[in-house]
């Protein structure tokens, strides 16, 4: 195995488990779990297939795995290790929290609207990666993108932001 290879995606990886976990140190941990699960399953990579998804894959594989720990662990982790819920309360021209918003969507929506709409994979990429059909991608897009926009609409029914065309 080349490290180089997975060195060139750290970034991406970085990016995709902060926004996937809403913390950095969670985040940091997830990456250096993604990169040693696929260290040790480095024969399962295919060559001649992109390494990046493959990698999403296992990030979001130990994700769903990590949060299905959290709960079954019978109260005993932390509350602290979820993210705060935004306040309902906060003034309307207070700066919106995109951040804030995605870590409140459950994981699947999550998971979709940061591979569509920040990595830009398509519909197809994102349900392989994930292992879901192309369909449940796309209703979980609508729901997200949907759950976002009624998150972020401001309180003066100003316009709101077409999430289709946010871009990094």
């Amino acid at each position: 195995m080349a490290v180089e290879q997975l060195l060139l995606h750290i970034p991406a990886l970085r990016r995709y488990a902060r926004l996937l976990t809403g913390d950095a140190t969670r985040a940091d941990d997830l990456v250096q779990d993604t990169l040693e699960r696929a260290c040790r399953k480095w024969g399962l990579w295919r060559p001649g297939t992109a390494l990046r998804p493959w990698l999403l894959s296992i990030m979001h594989n130990l994700h769903l795995n990590q949060l299905r720990d959290w709960h079954l662990d019978d109260g005993h982790a932390l509350l602290d290790d979820l993210p705060e819920p935004a306040d309902p309360g906060a003034p309307a021209g207070d700066r919106l929290d995109l951040e804030r918003a995605l870590a409140e969507l459950p994981p699947g929506q999550r998971a979709v609207m940061l591979l569509v709409v920040v990595e830009e994979y398509t519909y197809a990429e994102a349900a392989d990666i994930l292992g879901v059909p192309v369909g449940t991608v796309m209703s979980r897009l609508h729901r997200g993108r949907e759950a976002l926009r009624l998150r972020l609409a401001p309180a003066s029914g100003a316009q709101i932001v077409n999430l289709a065309r946010v871009k990094r």
